[in-house]
């Protein structure tokens, strides 16, 4: 067999951490893309409908 059981491991856990630093980066790029600015304003000014964190009684 090729691959013992560490090298699997630690070939797993580099691709994870590579993973989400690039989907982390990835999503920051386009959290701060100038041409996504104008959606995000328009879904802030979007109303709240209510602050409570309880069930509605009616």
């Amino acid at each position: 067999m090729p691959f013992d059981h560490d090298t699997v491991v630690g070939f797993s856990k580099s691709f994870g951490l590579f993973y989400l630093v690039a989907l982390s980066v990835i999503a920051l790029v386009w959290t701060y893309w100038p041409s996504n600015k104008k959606g995000f304003d328009e879904a802030a000014k979007l109303p709240v409908l209510e602050e409570e964190d309880r069930p509605w009684r009616g």
